[in-house]
């Protein structure tokens, strides 16, 4: 089984590591080949969307897009929404599965405010709520970026300081607390073995 993911970029190909990891211990034999594919920070829309899936259908069993429903635009709502839509631009194509960060990838590091908290040198606590009902407002990505220039640290780098975040930590974690994480999660696994699903 090959799988492409498209992603928004460099935040989401430091998560690549950790989800292997997790999911090689799930699935052993059947893990599948997973190639994060970054765009140029955000997925496309429209027919390019749909002109992107169908060249790597050429590849691949199956194509899963993620995009944060926060994307500095107004073109999604919810998470539904976005997911509604990505169907449709590509085609409504069976083997294409749009995935949702809510509102934005960070989201799932939420989960870890401690190790934020130590990386960021500061102990300005944790965003109330569960981490993906942390908002379009002040999404989850500038709450980490503030404690970051808050601390005593350096700046806050995604790509860097999102795989020191998840390193050391397990990521069943974030799975339980973010619901869009974990669907995520399961349709990698039940595209390559139902029954290993996450409950």
């Amino acid at each position: 089984m090959k799988v492409a993911i498209l992603v928004e970029g460099a935040t989401e190909v430091a998560f690549k590591e950790k989800l292997h990891e997790f999911l090689k211990n799930r699935l052993g034999q059947k893990m599948p080949r997973l190639d994060f594919k970054p765009q140029t920070g955000r997925i496309p829309k429209e027919e390019k969307l749909k002109r992107v899936v169908e060249n790597l259908l050429g590849d691949y069993d199956a194509v899963i897009a993620l995009t944060d429903v926060y994307t500095g635009t107004k073109d999604f709502q919810t998470a539904e929404d976005a997911k509604a839509k990505m169907t449709q631009w590509a085609g409504n194509n069976p083997k294409f599965y749009p995935h949702t960060a809510l509102h934005d990838f960070e989201a799932w590091l939420l989960p870890y405010w401690d190790t934020i908290q130590k990386l960021a040198k500061h102990n300005r606590s944790a965003p109330s709520g569960a981490p993906e009902t942390v908002n379009h407002h002040n999404p989850p990505s500038d709450r980490i970026k503030e404690i970051f220039e808050s601390g005593k640290s350096l700046s806050y780098n995604k790509p860097i300081h999102g795989k020191k975040i998840l390193e050391k930590n397990d990521l069943t974690i974030a799975i339980q607390a973010c619901p869009e994480l974990k669907m995520f999660v399961n349709r990698i696994i039940s595209l390559c073995h139902k029954s290993k699903k996450i409950p």
